[in-house]
């Protein structure tokens, strides 16, 4: 089809073909329903068809079968017959197997090349959201970020940001009297949820070098888009990790492409795969950063497409915004799924040949209710339609198969190896080594001082006789006076109250031990 990704067959028998036009493929879509109905095969033939048209795409392979979309299928698979028996009903003529130019990465770096953000790149709302803080602990975060921007401190890594949260705690009460209140108490309640994060992988993904968004927008040489597959299995066991970064990399996508209108075809597609555990539990702030970049992204040529098991997953002003849909079967066993399937019948224009609601409900696998965009981005009237087979491996392909595709990718090498660049990590523990070098010189002086001021004094009281008594005593009382403001600035010096004075004049804001 010509401008449109392909999608299946519609209509009586199947006989229409329907399609996603790429010029409004940049308008985000949904993809629903149970599990097990067929929503993994309807982001592989997406992604295949992005691809063949030039786009680069995104998605994350969370049950490790997306793999297969960097291999061909074959005559060999046991749903080759029911491949090609549905080929020619939905009239694909041109059905062939074919592999796809795919990139892996992995926050991990275990089954692709590794991912990695900065501290600062994801910034203290982001952090916050991953770290589950309550609203103080959040100020503290904020203060933190602040002061890092302030003092010149880059904050790259955990390391970084935990050494920064020392220096926090420590320096509490001037803080305090400047930004708000900053408890002891908060600063040790996020140092122990970044232990956590460190447990759950957070000290590979927070290093650099930080990943380029260019690597995601590449195409192959033969002019098909690059398809990223983010590795999401092993993940999963910290879902809050996986959504942050997702939303992170929106928010970058967002924040650093330029603005290109409406492009002819987009130039990027990115696939939210369980997208529900982004709005679990989410407060409203972040659902609308979330509502904001869906509704503003599009203009940066950017397709987002929420993937989730129900409609009712997504909130309803993100879910407004989502003009194409595939919908696969719903199940409606209980009053609440019934209402549930009622309400996302009701988000399509309806078709007169059949009830949107049954044909939601008795869809079959490989099967779904779609709706596409059509002319001046109005929504298409919903049609029945037959998911065209995919060309790739329907499955996972094999750890050398992936290691080839590993070292054959044209970002080998460029992520591997960390770099821990000076940072505030290192930039504080050598402020505090100089403050702490500079307090003992200053001890270290003051006691000379006092040594010689007593050795002074003690000379003069043997050498007295020969002078002027009237001007002896004048001396004498003078002596007495400035010998005893020596001694006490001295002793005060020696004093830990004294220690701190002499840090504070030497060693600046950050110089405290």
């Amino acid at each position: 089809m010509e401008n449109k990704v392909f999608l299946g067959g519609g209509g009586v028998d199947y006989a229409e073909k329907q399609g996603l036009a790429l010029k409004y493929a940049n308008r985000h879509g949904l993809i629903a329903g149970a599990t097990g109905t067929g929503k993994t095969v309807t982001l592989q033939i997406l992604a295949e068809g992005f691809s063949a048209a030039g786009v680069p795409v995104f998605l994350s392979d969370v049950k490790g079968d997306l793999s297969g979309l960097a291999a061909a299928g074959s005559a060999d698979f046991k749903l080759h017959e029911a491949f090609t028996s549905r080929a020619t009903t939905i009239g694909f003529d041109d059905y062939t197997y074919d592999s796809f130019p795919v990139t892996f990465w992995d926050l991990f770096g275990e089954q692709g090349h590794p991912v990695r953000a900065t501290v600062a790149e994801m910034g203290p709302l982001l952090l916050s959201r991953l770290m589950q803080l309550t609203e103080a602990q959040e100020g503290v975060m904020n203060i933190a970020f602040r002061v890092a921007d302030e003092q010149g401190l880059p904050l790259l890594d955990l390391k970084d940001l935990q050494a920064l949260l020392v220096w926090v705690g420590e320096n509490s009460g001037d803080l305090s009297l400047r930004y708000g209140n900053v408890s002891r108490q908060s600063v040790g309640a996020i140092q122990r949820s970044l232990l956590v994060l460190e447990n759950q992988g957070g000290a590979q993904f927070f290093a650099e070098p930080a990943l380029e968004l260019s690597d995601l927008m590449t195409s192959a040489a033969d002019g098909r888009g690059q398809i990223n597959i983010l590795a999401a299995d092993k993940l999963m066991g910290a879902p809050r990790l996986y959504a942050t970064f997702l939303l992170w990399l929106l928010s970058e996508l967002f924040e650093t492409l330029p603005e290109v209108g409406d492009p002819d075809k987009p130039k990027l597609v990115f696939f939210f795969d369980e997208a529900h555990l982004l709005f679990e539990d989410a407060p409203k702030a972040l659902i609308d950063k979330v509502e904001q970049v869906a509704r503003l992204i599009r203009s940066k040529g950017v397709g987002v497409y929420f993937i989730t098991q129900n409609p009712d997953d997504v909130p309803e002003d993100i879910l407004g915004q989502l003009g194409n849909r595939v919908q696969h079967a719903l199940r409606a066993f209980t009053a609440r799924d019934r209402k549930a399937l009622e309400r996302a019948a009701e988000t399509y224009r309806p078709n007169d040949r059949f009830d949107t609601a049954d044909a939601i409900r008795d869809v079959g696998t490989g099967e779904a209710v779609t709706s596409m965009l059509q002319d001046k981005g109005v929504p298409g009237i919903v049609e029945r339609t037959l998911i065209r087979p995919p060309s790739s491996r329907l499955g996972p392909i094999d750890a050398a198969a992936r290691a080839g595709v590993i070292a054959a990718s044209p970002v080998a090498g460029k992520y591997e190896t960390v770099l821990d660049r000076d940072s505030a990590y290192e930039i504080l523990a050598k402020r505090a080594e100089t403050a702490a070098q500079e307090a003992e010189e200053a001890e270290t002086a003051a006691e000379e001082h006092s040594a010689a001021e007593r050795e002074f004094n003690a000379g003069r009281r043997y050498s007295g006789s020969r002078v002027d008594r009237s001007s002896s005593r004048s001396r004498r009382k003078s002596d007495s006076i400035g010998g005893a403001v020596m001694n006490a600035v001295v002793k005060e010096l020696g004093g830990t109250t004294g220690r701190r004075i002499v840090r504070g004049i030497l060693g600046g804001l950050f110089k405290g031990r």
